[in-house]
């Protein structure tokens, strides 16, 4: 392997970081080198192998000596798709991007991000177009604002109601009693990716 690509990846990466403030993907990385992404990848794995750079093949993230020193307490979490689209296998099939989590406000745990896209929990202060940071290393307790899969591959973002005791089917609950009061979703089958725990949103500026 060249020495002169694997001192340019780190360099393009650090260089990501500190414009974008975020971990930059495989693609982006194979791009901005000149290489095919698989090679990018067999780079990574083998840069991890020498102590150059941190790489999780798992979590697709990826560190070096000087993010390490500029954000040493932060966690990575991948910015996926929206909540209503039919899922991936997993996360990183629509990863957007790597977002920089700081562990004095998140916490240390695996995460992932997700654009809420409808209105069915605006009463648990979750809106269309908020971005919404999940857990995936806990397990989900009835009360917990969870994203799951249905039995029909979608994703959805609701409140985990337990299991409905007459039909054994898994409730998950609305947060919206003014357009849909005490709706609920019974599904047969149910994949918890996570548990929703931070809500990231804009606040809307009205001038007078």
């Amino acid at each position: 392997m060249s020495e002169e690509t694997m001192v340019n990846i780190i360099s393009f990466i650090n260089q990501y970081f500190c414009d974008k403030h975020t971990i930059s993907s495989i693609g982006k990385i194979a791009q901005g080198v000149g290489i095919p992404k698989s090679t990018a990848y067999r780079y990574l794995v083998e840069m991890d192998n020498r102590g150059m750079i941190e790489y999780d093949g798992k979590n697709r993230t990826i560190s070096t000596p000087m993010i390490r020193k500029f954000a040493p307490a932060s966690s990575l979490g991948l910015l996926v798709g929206s909540t209503t689209r039919r899922a991936a296998q997993t996360e990183t099939e629509h990863a957007r991007e790597y977002i920089s989590l700081p562990i004095f406000l998140f916490g240390k745990g695996e995460f992932f991000i997700l654009e809420a896209s409808d209105d069915s929990m605006v009463d648990a202060g979750i809106a269309p177009g908020d971005l919404v940071v999940v857990r995936t290393d806990c397990t989900a307790e009835v009360g917990d604002i969870v994203a799951a899969l249905t039995g029909d591959d979608e994703s959805t973002l609701k409140v985990f109601g337990g299991t409905d005791e007459e039909t054994k089917k898994v409730i998950l609950e609305y947060r919206n009693q003014a357009k849909y009061p005490n709706q609920k979703i019974f599904a047969s089958q149910l994949i918890v990716r996570g548990i929703a725990k931070y809500v990231v949103k804009a606040l809307e500026q009205e001038l007078e």
